[in-house]
């Protein structure tokens, strides 16, 4: 049997998983154990907890067998065969995740820079969601996640070793490829676990029964008798096991044939798919969307925009309706008008002095009319000239006025907000009011600046008193400075004699510097004396302990003949087990039959004496009417 991680949970040993194995995908799953053929998940229960377990015990590192490969409880480390330091090996990990996160609806967001380096969270949520395939129930703690991801693979049996360090900066070069081929083994796992739930669908209903049993019980003695010999490799045994199990099962060969054809042919052709094309196609199909929708955007602003325009066009369009109706309307009414004039003038008699008299109105009316255009221009040309003439003095005075605002702004007298305005509003609105308001703001501003000019007079008079009194305390702050300055000379001489005292002092201490080398350098010749005692005595300490190792190794000989002697014995009280049981089952199958006899002569025997006592009643009733 194979002991690859997709095999039947054994309750041997477990040691070195061996890839070139047979395959499972001929093995038929049972309904009471666990699936045989499938992949069984223990979930883990601490960092700490053991890898395998047998009801044999746990054997120790102190039980070697005479074999290359290690044994059950050995910490040597396998080799990972893979080329996990080649950039291309990795590239092609690395879309494999790719899709399969993809395929099966990762809630993520997925890049290819995220791939390339991902962040330690990153790498916890690709783990939790690759294990919740295999458990659904699965739920990643939130804290040591560093020691719970290791542990984890430790308990799938992962052959290689992810340390809890490289945990700590999973995106790093050195540390990312191991982390990724961890992955890639998770997912080979969870594709195995979706093959076989798909071909034991129809499985389910076969139950184990003794046959089954007494096969596998078979199988397990044989094999771990030689693996107690020293053989790791039980080729003939599994392909023994395998043949019985097909014969009992009825395998179809010719179906498993079939269909390992088909993956043949779908694989040559996956390869010269990905061959033909070495661009990852659903990148460059995300690349394709994403310009799509730039350009739906685009079209939908330009939709937007003619939609506006044709709405404006519209707008247009009626209020051009509107003024063509009234126009129609007006010219009804004008020619109605003119129909009407037209209808008096045919009606109207004039005689010769009345066209005279209404020639001699039309001249008058035409000069009266060109004297006042006269008027109307040289009284258009005056004021003209008076607004210029207007416009120039306003100039004048905008300027004058934007320098007193800029004057009063310095002077911090406007705003109404300034610190020196009082709440007073100083700023010169021209124009805004009639004439007579701006003579009357023109005299309260000129009240409030004369007040503001003696409030400044004061302040000013104020200040030059303070500054007399200030030079008065400078005058007497400069005669502190010289006494201090006279102290400050006093200290200098203190301080060049302390300087004097400490450079006696020193050298004073180097002297005892001096005699301290020599108690140290005798101090160190009396340490080498006692180093080299302590040599000679740990050579003596070696000697004693090589001694010791010998007979350890002989006294370890001698427990391992015992360990194997007794695990020949309990080999042969599995087989004595095994036939007991069998024999024990046919026992209990002959004594149901024998009871079932049994109870059917008892039956018998009971309507016969039921018979019997009515014979005697029948007997007695006649001979008591006798």
């Amino acid at each position: 049997m194979s002991r690859a991680t997709g095999g039947r949970p054994s309750e041997m040993p477990m040691r070195v998983q061996d890839s070139n194995r047979m395959s499972n995908v001929y093995t038929t799953p049972q309904s009471k154990q666990p699936s045989f053929g499938k992949l069984n998940i223990p979930k883990p229960q601490s960092v700490t907890s053991e890898r395998r377990t047998s009801f044999f015990g746990a054997r120790g590192a102190s039980m070697p067998r005479n074999s290359t490969m290690s044994g059950f409880g050995g910490t040597e480390k396998i080799k990972d065969a893979r080329p996990l330091h080649d950039k291309s090996y990795v590239q092609q990990c690395i879309r494999q995740l790719h899709e399969f996160l993809t395929e099966q609806g990762y809630p993520g967001t997925l890049s290819a820079k995220t791939l390339q380096s991902p962040s330690t969270k990153e790498f916890v949520k690709m783990f939790e969601f690759i294990y919740r395939q295999l458990d659904p129930t699965f739920e990643m703690p939130n804290s040591k996640v560093e020691e719970e991801v290791p542990a984890i693979l430790k308990a799938l049996r992962y052959p290689f070793v992810l340390s809890k360090c490289s945990m700590y900066s999973v995106g790093a070069p050195h540390t990312w490829p191991q982390a990724l081929g961890a992955l890639m083994w998770l997912i080979d796992n969870v594709k195995q676990e979706l093959l076989f739930s798909d071909f034991c669908e129809d499985g389910d209903n076969i139950e184990e029964g003794a046959e089954y049993n007494k096969l596998f019980l078979d199988y397990t003695v044989e094999t771990y008798s030689k693996f107690m010999q020293g053989d790791d490799t039980f080729e003939d045994e599994d392909e023994a096991f395998l043949t019985k199990l097909k014969k009992l099962y009825n395998v179809d060969e010719a179906l498993l044939a079939s269909m390992e054809d088909k993956h043949r042919i779908l694989s040559d052709e996956v390869d010269r798919l990905e061959k033909e094309n070495q661009t990852d196609r659903l990148m460059t199909k995300r690349m394709e969307k994403v310009k799509l929708q730039a350009d739906l955007k685009k079209l939908q602003s330009y939709r937007s925009s003619l939609e506006s325009f044709k709405a404006n066009l519209e707008n247009k369009a009626s209020e051009l309706n509107d003024e063509m109706e009234t126009s129609v309307s007006h010219l009804e009414s004008l020619k109605h008008e003119r129909d009407e004039l037209q209808r008096l003038l045919q009606n109207q008699k004039f005689t010769p002095a009345d066209v005279e008299r209404i020639n001699r109105e039309k001249n008058e009316l035409q000069q009266t009319i060109a004297s006042l255009s006269k008027s109307l221009e040289d009284a258009e040309q005056h004021k003209w000239n008076e607004e210029i003439a207007l416009a120039k003095v306003k100039e004048k005075v905008e300027l004058k006025v934007a320098e007193y605002h800029k004057l009063a702004r310095k002077l911090k007298l406007i705003p109404l907000s300034a610190e020196n305005a009082c709440g007073h509003d100083f700023e010169i609105r021209p124009f805004d009011c009639g004439p007579n308001s701006n003579v009357q703001h023109k005299a309260q501003i000129q009240m409030l600046l004369r007040k503001l000019i003696s409030d400044v007079e004061e302040d000013n008079s104020r200040l030059t008193n303070m500054n007399l009194s200030l030079e008065e305390s400078c005058e007497q702050l400069n005669s502190n400075i010289f006494e201090k300055s006279n102290d400050l000379k006093q200290l200098r001489e203190q301080i060049r004699k302390l300087d004097e005292r400490l450079d006696f002092d020193m050298q004073e201490l180097a002297r005892e510097e001096q005699g301290w080398a020599e108690e140290i350098e005798s101090a160190e010749n009396h340490r080498e004396l006692l180093q080299k005692k302590v040599n000679y005595g740990y050579d003596e300490a070696v000697q004693q302990l090589k001694t010791a190792q010998q007979q350890y190794h002989l006294v370890l000989q001698e427990t391992n003949e015992e360990r194997r002697t007794v695990a020949n014995n309990l080999a042969s009280v599995f087989t004595t087990a095994a036939n007991h049981l069998s024999i024990t089952e046919v026992n209990v199958l002959q004594h149901c039959t024998l009871l079932r006899v049994c109870s059917k002569a008892v039956e018998e025997d009971a309507a016969a004496l039921q018979k019997m006592r009515e014979t005697v009643e029948s007997l007695k009733s006649k001979a008591n009417s006798l």
